[in-house]
């Protein structure tokens, strides 16, 4: 079963209460979104692995550490995830980034695929799939399938807010895969929005309706 993770530090908490306040505009709604991003980024690299090296510091030769293994990928999941993408470069700057598209149809609440492109070695990389919400899953889950099937075999999924119903998704289709999320949140209503959450993501991160 794959393990969820909530981050509980207190800047994340404090810059998600402005992301969840109605009366933030879209500029300061992207802004926040990216920094939060940013901060979780530490917490989900924790357990990249490393190996010494010796450097020559201006004094004396030293022994380091530095990552190795595979390398990062970023797969935003269109069009909210892509709030996420630059605070992630900004500490994960050497990270390649593939795009899904995948819209939630309003009538059956089920995902859409529209748009897939990815990096042509994500088998080699660690693949953190990025979604400001988990309502139903099912925009997720179909995604992490999608990735599977073209060979992905690390696979992390990073939201900032989760309902219980996608996570009990996620979990029952990919045990595989492990939840990152700032925070859990009561249910979904019966338009599938996490309540109380923050209202849609993509029309507040890029000002639509």
């Amino acid at each position: 079963m794959g393990k969820v993770h909530i981050f509980d530090h207190p800047l994340i908490q404090h810059k998600l209460s402005f992301i969840r306040d109605r009366r933030t505009g879209t500029k300061e709604f992207r802004e926040l979104m990216n920094e939060v991003a940013m901060l979780m980024a530490y917490e989900i690299t924790r357990d990249l692995p490393l190996e010494e090296i010796v450097v020559e510091t201006p004094v004396a030769p030293a022994r380091t550490r530095v990552l190795s293994g595979r390398k990062i990928g970023l797969i935003p999941i269109l069009r909210a995830g892509l709030g996420m993408v630059d605070g992630m470069l900004k500490i994960l700057p050497t990270a390649k980034v593939g795009h899904m598209g995948v819209y939630r149809d309003p009538e059956t609440l089920q995902p859409v695929e529209y748009y897939v492109k990815l990096p042509s070695d994500i088998a080699e990389r660690e693949l953190i799939v990025l979604d400001p919400m988990l309502a139903t899953g099912g925009s997720a889950s179909h995604s992490i399938a999608v990735l599977k099937n073209r060979g992905a075999r690390s696979i992390k999924l990073m939201v900032l807010i989760a309902a219980p119903e996608g996570i009990a998704r996620l979990q029952a289709d990919h045990p595989d895969v492990d939840l990152y999320v700032a925070a859990v949140d009561e249910r979904l209503n019966e338009h599938g929005y996490i309540v109380p959450g923050l209202g849609d993501a993509g029309d507040r991160l890029f000002g639509t309706k």
